[in-house]
């Protein structure tokens, strides 16, 4: 655990290896508009990044954060828009998603093999003075935008918008959206809704196509957050998403491909949890990976990998 840092509202985590092999542990913290710097092995607060504002390097609510390569994603619900940044000195290279973007939260990033980037942004936007009513269905065909991004010779990312989607059917419609991830080796996006009184995850393919898939009705008991893939070898491995409880958060683990639920655990501490991330690469710390959680807005926590592997009786070839 990381000392506590109240007011901070800490939300979405992302994992970088710097050169010198010491793995970062990137918070976004949205009350102070800001990103927070961890190592990873010790939950030592290495740093604080950006201010309130507009200009390039600053931030307004930034929510959803990932990592690709040496270039980090952030997702800034105030100022509607996606910020690229520079690893490690965080220089800024530019952004997208304006105006189209309206709340932005959640990003997963999908490689593509002509070096693009595609990236998935979910938009919580919201009806109501207090923005707490959920749009008119018709509307909710725009939950998730795609955009197609590729670098620039000066650094600068260059982002074409190629759809929007979401269904817009009573059965499987995108209503609170935050977390997403995806798995394009089996044309997989796991998109978490947390609308009550059943908060789930919902399936859609990567062209943005509602499976009509969801997990059991009875796998969340309050809200689904946090949606992380474990990939391991031959097209195995595990989906792991939390329930966001207090006092204690649930942390459970899917199969890749059958999304059976494999198994479940709590920590000692951590509550109330939104983002995670998996890092299942080794470190000093941790040489079988480690999960990282945030809990109750405060702090991080790492949980590591061979033990929970362990616990659960998960595959020890993917460790």
């Amino acid at each position: 655990m990381s000392a506590q840092n109240p007011g901070e509202e800490l939300d979405s985590l992302a994992t970088w290896r710097h050169p010198d092999g010491t793995i970062w542990l990137i918070a976004t913290a949205k009350s102070s508009h800001r990103l927070v710097v961890f190592d990873a092995a010790s939950g030592t607060r290495l740093r604080d990044v950006g201010a309130k504002g507009s200009e390039p390097g600053q931030f307004r609510r930034p929510n959803g954060i990932a990592v690709h390569g040496d270039l980090l994603f952030v997702a800034e619900r105030d100022n509607h828009r996606i910020q690229v940044l520079s690893l490690p000195t965080f220089r800024p290279l530019g952004s997208f998603g304006q105006p189209a973007l309206r709340s932005p939260y959640g990003l997963w990033l999908n490689p593509l093999a002509d070096g693009a980037i595609e990236v998935y942004v979910t938009d919580n936007f919201m009806d109501g003075e207090r923005f707490d009513v959920v749009p008119p269905l018709t509307q909710l065909d725009q939950r998730v935008r795609r955009y197609r991004v590729r670098i620039a010779e000066d650094g600068a990312p260059r982002a074409e918008e190629t759809g929007h989607f979401g269904d817009t059917g009573e059965n499987n419609a995108l209503r609170i959206v935050e977390s997403i991830a995806g798995d394009a080796a089996h044309d997989r996006l796991l998109i978490a809704d947390e609308y009550q009184p059943q908060s789930t995850l919902r399936e859609y393919t990567l062209t943005g196509r509602a499976t009509g898939r969801r997990l059991p009705d009875d796998t969340f008991a309050f809200e689904a957050e946090g949606v992380a893939l474990w990939a391991c070898r031959n097209d195995r491995g595990y989906w792991v998403s939390v329930d966001q409880l207090s006092p204690l958060t649930v942390f459970h683990f899917f199969d890749r491909r059958t999304l059976t639920r494999v198994g479940s655990f709590t920590g000692r501490t951590v509550a109330a949890t939104d983002g995670i991330a998996l890092h299942a690469a080794p470190s000093a710390a941790f040489p079988k990976g480690a999960l990282f959680a945030v809990h109750d807005d405060t702090s991080v926590a790492a949980f590591d990998l061979g033990q929970v592997a362990a616990a659960l009786k998960l595959d020890r070839n993917c460790l």
